[in-house]
């Protein structure tokens, strides 16, 4: 691309002098920009994290979703095919890949082993990337931090929905069958290829009107969040904010790098929890360049870096709270304050399970870490759509779950509140939860949602006391629309009172 050929003009080589500029000239006259997007350093950059992310949806598909080589590389490598990427490495039958079954662990790239990243299930966390040309040795495994221990199942599949997994579809006689009917029929049959629904679950209040998988996937069947993993992020920050342990208004508390010889001078010091929730830290922007699968956040994603180190590592360009800017390192500051302010790695690790997963029951959930422990809730977490609804009837229970509350009203109305900044698009970003665009007139103003690469969302309407979850498998570039979905869906139900 044009933002390569620039880059590669910057590099070093061509800047030393006259000499040098002549080589690139005459490199450029003889075999045209491609020959320099060649000699890129950073294409082994890129191909460490193409590697990657297939060993992660590959080892994610096995060990955490259980499913098998054949459903991996029919769907969720699917998501590798250009435009996006150059296509999954090998087929289900063999490939430059190796699975090991035993550890638990897949290895991509094996015809380049400068390349080749593993990703390794580990019970609690789900499949946690190392390094490049890193081999799962004893010593190797043992510097893995340890998962938190997995919470006892309690809730009985014999209880009723939504305290068990014992669901009644209900046909209340105010809902129109024949429209739900065909809501879920648009979901599951869409006119665009890319766009693949595997479960579609709608309740309203404590009732399930319906429930439908994909074959090949049922009610236990756990996949990636992608982004949605930030509104899970945003409720554990709304209890720290509860608990007096984390404030909107103070300083991020976070150490920032490099270090500075007076921290009080570093301008960042500036940027508050409202910022990073806001997607308005001010930092160098990274996602949002079109960069992701290349370098930031891709990096620990994808490719073993530390996910902390490398978000506290950005400048500033703009003023914190004045540019809305889509990033993922902005929400993964927000975890890391999350972990500067609990007393030790072992609350850190536990609190998501004690204070949200274990209360709600969501016991299929998985939320992903660094192999330096640190949580990587800005996507990495798995879980079905069950355990989402029951994060969803949680905000429509205005964060009252069997009479306890365990996220304030006043966090709901954080989270469901536009940021103010002037380009927030059309209104209709809040607090890591996404709001019904401004200028949409088909869906209830009070409705919101979780939003996450590949359809993955949680949308509430408490007007009419509903909560749909639709997951996908989705791939391409021609996204599902779930406002479209939420305007199908409620056309079944009567009007809000």
């Amino acid at each position: 691309s044009g933002a390569e050929g620039s880059s590669v003009m910057t590099d070093k080589r061509f800047i030393n002098g006259p000499k040098s500029w002549m080589l690139g000239l005459a490199l450029i006259s003889t075999f045209g920009f491609s020959a320099l997007t060649l000699a890129d350093w950073r294409q082994a950059q890129r191909q460490t994290i193409v590697h990657g992310v297939q060993a992660v949806l590959m080892c994610n598909g096995l060990f955490t979703s259980h499913r098998s080589l054949t459903q991996v590389f029919d769907q969720e490598l699917k998501y590798l095919e250009p435009p996006r990427f150059d296509g999954a490495r090998g087929t289900a039958a063999k490939g430059p890949y190796q699975v090991d079954w035993a550890s638990r662990s897949v290895t991509v790239g094996t015809d380049a082993p400068e390349t080749a990243v593993t990703a390794i299930f580990r019970e609690g966390f789900s499949c946690m990337v190392l390094p490049p040309a890193t081999e799962t040795t004893s010593e190797v495994l043992q510097a893995l931090p340890d998962a938190p221990t997995p919470f006892a199942r309690d809730v009985a599949a014999a209880d009723d929905w939504p305290y068990g997994d014992h669901v009644v579809i209900e046909q209340p006689n105010d809902v129109d069958q024949a429209a739900l009917l065909q809501a879920a029929e648009w979901a599951f049959e869409p006119a665009v290829a890319e766009q693949m629904t595997v479960s579609l679950l709608i309740t309203r209040g404590e009732r399930v009107l319906l429930e439908r998988y994909a074959p090949g996937f049922d009610a236990a069947t756990r996949t990636r969040t992608w982004s949605t993993a930030k509104s899970i992020a945003s409720t554990l920050i709304g209890m720290l904010v509860e608990d007096g342990l984390l404030s909107l208004d103070d300083s991020l508390p976070v150490d920032w790098l490099p270090e500075l010889a007076a921290s009080e001078a570093d301008p960042r010091s500036g940027i508050t929890l409202r910022h990073v929730l806001h997607m308005a830290s001010g930092l160098y922007p990274v996602d949002s360049s079109r960069m992701e699968y290349q370098s930031g956040s891709g990096l620990a994603y994808w490719a073993g870096e530390s996910s902390a180190m490398a978000a506290r590592r950005r400048g500033l360009v703009r003023a914190p709270g004045t540019f809305w800017d889509y990033e993922n390192y902005d929400t993964l500051l927000a975890i890391y304050a999350m972990r500067r302010v609990l007393p030790d790695v072992q609350s850190y690790h536990h609190y998501p399970s004690q204070r949200l997963l274990k209360k709600l029951g969501m016991h299929q959930t998985l939320i992903g870490a660094d192999r330096f422990g640190d949580f990587i809730l800005s996507s990495q977490v798995y879980s079905n759509a069950r355990d989402l609804g029951r994060l969803g009837l949680l905000y429509l229970n205005e964060g009252v779950w069997k009479g306890e509350r365990l996220i304030s009203k006043d966090w709901i109305d954080f989270i469901r509140t536009p940021a103010p900044v002037t380009t927030n698009p059309r209104a209709q970003y809040g607090g890591q939860w996404w709001l019904v665009p401004n200028d949409r007139t088909d869906i209830p103003k009070d409705a919101y949602a979780t939003a996450g690469s590949r359809g993955q969302f949680v949308i509430v309407v408490p007007s009419h006391q509903v909560v749909i979850v639709r997951r996908g498998l989705d791939y391409g570039l021609q996204g599902f629309n779930y406002w479209d979905l939420t305007r199908e869906v409620l056309k079944a139900l009567p009007p809000a009172r």
